[in-house]
This record gives C-alpha cells, structure tokens and sequence, in this order.
C-alpha cells in the first residue's frame, strides 16, 4: 500500500479533486526545458479519443523518466489530459488552449450553440517496471448561444486562457452551460469516481 501519489501535472483543479477525495499526493510537474507543448500538438485527422490516449501516455512516460533522474522514492505516477471536441466539426474536432484572444473567440464562437464532447484520460503508472493503467472519460456539454458582447467579456476575465475549449466549468464559463452529461470533475480535468477505482487498484487510499 502507497501512502501518497506523485501527481504529474501543474493543474491546480486537478490538485483541488485530489483532495477532494482525501488522496496525499506529491507534485512532479514537468521542468524546465521539458518540451510539453510540442506533446500536445494533433496529429492530421486524429481523433479526439486517440488523441488524449496518446498525449496522457506520453506525458505518462515523460513523468516515468523525470522519477528515474530525480533520486526520489518510488510511488504510483497519477497523469491525465483533458481535451474538447466538437465531432466532425470542418475547422477541426479537437479545440486545445487557445493561443491568444483571436483564438479564444474563434474557439468560443464555434462551442456558442451546440453540444460538444470533452474527454478525459487518466494514466496511472502503479510501478516503474508496468505500463500505465489508462482510462478514458467522455462527458457531453451543452453551450448556450452566446453573444458577441458575452464572448468579449468572457475573454477579457482572462479565464479561457490555459483551458482546453477555451472555458472553465468551474468559473465563469459556468454561466453558458444549460446542462451536462457525464462527469463534472472529468470535465474540469480529473473525473473522480474513474480516478478513485484506478487507485484502490494501486492500493492507494482514498475516501
């Protein structure tokens, strides 16, 4: 039995949900030099679903080789990614982080309106010698129409910046969203109830 988790990731919500479910963790976030954007560029025509199963693995490996050089002791490595899609959209069905506020209105404007998809994947590596145990978590969101006023005033909060889908389900982007299907946590980064069986599968406490 493991007293803690390292937690291979610098998201705050995703620190929040941990311990909102009462798990010890320890951060490993990437370093300095670590080339982490470059992970999470898609590929041509990826898939929403292949997509976050191949950036989680590879951040999952990525923390794996940062735990070999850092001289700490071993616990299970907790990584997930967490992307939003609008499925067969012409402009792309895979909306990262915007890239500036040209993209956060582009991104915004395309969700204003209809049902978009957010996946979640979530890796846990339970010893180093062993692959990753992955899940993946698919909710559905509900955008209202928004307006352009609304878009500007939004952006101009500086929310949507850092986020897949250019908004937040747990700030003011709460606001556009009539209705949910799926997993609240897993929407805001770290889907609980799937998280929670991953680590009692590793023997990790939890409530």
């Amino acid at each position: 039995m493991y007293s803690f988790v390292y937690l291979a990731s610098q998201s705050p919500r995703r620190q929040e949900l941990l311990k909102q479910i009462g798990v010890h963790f320890e951060m490993l976030p990437p370093q300095v030099g670590e080339d982490v954007e470059s992970i999470e560029i898609s590929l041509p025509h990826e898939k929403a679903p292949a997509y976050v199963e191949r950036v989680t693995l590879a951040k999952s490996a990525a923390a794996l080789e940062r735990w070999k050089k850092s001289g700490l002791p071993w616990a299970p490595i907790l990584c997930a990614d967490t992307t939003v899609s609008l499925p067969n959209h012409p402009d792309g069905e895979i909306l990262g982080k915007p890239s500036d506020v040209a993209d956060a209105t582009r991104i915004l404007g395309m969700l204003s309106g209809k049902t978009h998809e957010v996946f979640t994947g979530v890796a846990l590596t339970i010893t180093p010698e062993e692959s990753p145990v992955f899940l993946l978590q698919v909710s559905e969101v509900q955008f209202a129409v928004l307006s352009e006023s609304q878009i500007n005033t939004y952006i101009a909060s500086g929310e949507p910046f850092g986020k897949a889908g250019a908004y937040g389900i747990q700030g003011g982007g709460s606001a556009f969203i009539p209705s949910i299907k799926g997993s609240y946590s897993g929407i805001m980064g770290l889907p609980l109830y799937e998280t929670a069986q991953l680590l009692k599968r590793a023997q990790i406490n939890c409530i």
